[in-house]
């Protein structure tokens, strides 16, 4: 891979600080397999926007998201911003060293530093999907590669941050539990995508380009991240007790057999908030804490992803 310019963009805390001891491995590594890489780590959100954007203008090969989630869809918006500019050469990578790394396990990326790397350095990429959503902070649009989380998803994911102590999935597992005594009470939506229009109140809606969230819920088992397709899952009003009987299901990705989960596929996507409203996140960045409508939309195959 000596004939590419690679550049890891390292968040160092990302994963209680692995970003950070990660460097020197990072180095160690790059320099085994002989890159013509450059590493530089991020010092505030956002700023691997800036870095990524200026890495793909700059006519880097790959731009390689070292962390989580956020830092993923952070590089992510900083390359498709380079594409929106006309530079539309530049690949993404991903060494999924964070909480979820939900956004690398839809595209097959295994987690770890060790296994990471391997899939950068053996070459292999395909075409991906990136989802845009406009709504909330984000007027001018956010771009996602995993999911959209609207309603107790999102509440999920905001408690999730506040438990510091706890890592991995079962952080998110005891936030999903916090979240039940938290965010009970659905607000009214409505759900228009193609043709279709659904008035309810919803706990939950995911749209998903990727399968997982949160670590280990699969809220769109079935998703293929190159269609050009959304997946969506809605969760009607649910009880308490039915929130808690629902939450294996969603870990083996069986929801869809409950007659109160709603399941469907779209390129665009219109959420409103008729009563109540909408906490947003997508690729577990806050969109919103109190929404009241979304549009979201799948963009086919702007992008190329290294893949094991």
């Amino acid at each position: 891979m000596m004939d590419q310019k690679i550049i890891f963009i390292v968040n160092p805390i990302a994963g209680q600080g692995a970003g950070k001891l990660a460097l020197p491995e990072i180095e160690r590594l790059a320099n085994e397999y002989k890159m013509n890489f450059v590493i530089v780590s991020t010092e505030r959100p956002g700023h691997a926007i800036e870095l990524a954007r200026k890495a793909a203008n700059d006519d880097f090969d790959i731009v390689v998201a070292v962390g989580g989630d956020g830092t993923a869809n952070e590089v992510l918006n900083g390359i498709m911003q380079a594409w929106n500019q006309g530079n539309r050469t530049t690949r993404m990578g991903i060494i999924g060293i964070g909480r979820g790394n939900d956004f690398a396990f839809g595209f097959g990326i295994p987690p770890g530093l060790q296994d990471g790397f391997q899939v950068i350095q053996q070459g292999k990429h395909r075409s991906m999907d990136v989802g845009h959503v406009f709504g909330g902070n984000y007027p001018q649009g956010r771009f996602f590669g995993n999911g959209v989380g609207i309603g107790f998803d999102a509440v999920v994911g905001f408690e999730a941050l506040k438990l510091t102590h706890l890592h991995g999935f079962l952080n998110y597992v005891v936030a999903a539990l916090r979240t039940i005594f938290l965010f009970f009470n659905a607000p009214n939506v409505r759900i228009e995508f193609d043709d279709n229009i659904i008035t309810q109140p919803s706990l939950m809606v995911s749209i998903m380009n990727g399968r997982r969230m949160g670590g280990g819920f699969m809220m769109a088992p079935d998703a293929i991240t190159d269609d050009g397709l959304l997946n969506l899952c809605i969760a009607g009003q649910l009880s308490r007790i039915g929130i808690l009987t629902m939450i294996p299901r969603f870990i083996k990705g069986t929801q869809a057999t409950q007659s109160n989960i709603k399941t469907g596929r779209a390129a665009k996507i219109h959420v409103i908030a008729l009563e109540g409203s909408l906490p947003v996140h997508a690729d577990g960045e806050t969109i919103c804490t109190a929404g009241s409508e979304l549009r979201v939309e799948i963009i086919k195959q702007p992008l190329e992803i290294m893949v094991g």
